[in-house]
């Protein structure tokens, strides 16, 4: 990263950072932190255990999609990897944005695989990580709608899980179907920046999205490791999600598992902001849902909030960060 990029990503952390301190001001951070105060440890420990379980189990996911397209990579090897991967997207803004091109970049020089190849196998994983994300998160909202009608200030976060459950696919479904038509547009975008360097080229760019997509279409021609690499998805989404419930017990309080599988997609969406990590964003989404769906106070879903966000983001971008200069390192 250079300078700029940098100075970007420092000034994103401190406005969003201002919004954290901001949402607890008119909560009261007095009483929030008498809460946290009463955590038990055993659970934070537990919490952030599952969210460690969870990048294992994905990483596996993209450890079999490798194998498929031909690329053998060690998993003790592939799990460091993978930890620097989630800290880039972990520190960027719009959620999963920001790895996939860095990581892809070190997996080609890291392995014999090229950089088109490694990129398939991040394009593809993410794709199958998609999976559980919006299927559970349905079956959770159908919960809700079973047990009563949603709670005003609710109905937003369900209308934009349901629509993303159904447009995302269908995106991608398209994408794929005509991608003739996606490499025109692609490099149609590119070609006022080709004309002005050499360093990028409109054959090069029509080229590289041709093995993009021979790449994942060798990666399809594997059913059975595609399976596989499914059922890990799945195994590293409730591990996912489960800090949150966690999160609740060290506090003594409850959140219902299905509750959880609406939460925890829902907040995410609700993170894809321009600030990194979803900062303030998912916090204020959460409290707010804490509050309308459970009767939770403001502090008490805010301490619950805090704890998670220490478990499932902090912990990451503290494990992650150090993988990344590990992988730095190793390249």
């Amino acid at each position: 990263m250079d300078r700029g990029t940098t100075l970007k990503l420092l000034v994103g952390f401190a406005v969003a950072l201002v919004l954290v301190y901001l949402l607890g001001a008119v909560i009261g951070w007095d009483r929030t932190i008498e809460r946290l105060r009463t955590a038990d440890l055993y659970w934070v420990g537990v919490a952030c255990a599952s969210t460690l379980l969870c990048l294992l189990a994905w990483t596996k996911t993209w450890q079999v999609v490798l194998g498929a397209a031909g690329v053998t990579v060690p998993f003790r090897k592939l799990v460091v990897t993978f930890y620097a991967a989630t800290f880039a997207n972990y520190i960027t803004p719009m959620g999963q944005a920001g790895g996939e091109p860095f990581i892809a970049y070190i997996l080609s020089r890291d392995t014999q695989a090229n950089y088109e190849e490694s990129l398939a196998s991040v394009v593809t994983a993410d794709l199958l990580r998609m999976l559980p994300f919006f299927n559970v998160g349905l079956v959770g909202l159908g919960y809700l709608l079973l047990q009563s009608q949603l709670p005003e200030g609710t109905e937003q976060f369900a209308a934009l899980l349901l629509g993303l459950a159904i447009t995302l696919p269908v995106g991608i479904v398209l994408a794929w179907r005509y991608r003739d038509a996606v490499q025109r547009a692609v490099v149609r975008l590119f070609a006022p920046l080709a004309a002005r360097t050499d360093r990028i080229t409109v054959d090069g760019v029509r080229n590289r999205i041709d093995r993009l997509y021979e790449s994942i279409d060798l990666i399809a021609e594997s059913p059975r490791d595609l399976l596989v690499a499914v059922a890990f998805a799945y195994v590293g989404w409730v591990l996912f999600a489960l800090p949150l419930y966690f999160s609740a017990l060290a506090l003594g309080l409850e959140i219902s598992l299905l509750l959880v599988a609406f939460l925890v997609p829902v907040t995410v969406i609700a993170g894809s902001t321009p600030l990194p990590g979803g900062l303030a964003a998912i916090e204020g989404s959460l409290v707010v849902l804490l509050t309308a769906l459970l009767a939770f106070s403001a502090d008490q879903a805010l301490a619950v909030t805090t704890i998670y966000r220490l478990t499932s983001y902090w912990f990451v971008v503290g494990v992650g960060g150090i993988a990344t200069f590990w992988v730095l390192a190793r390249v």
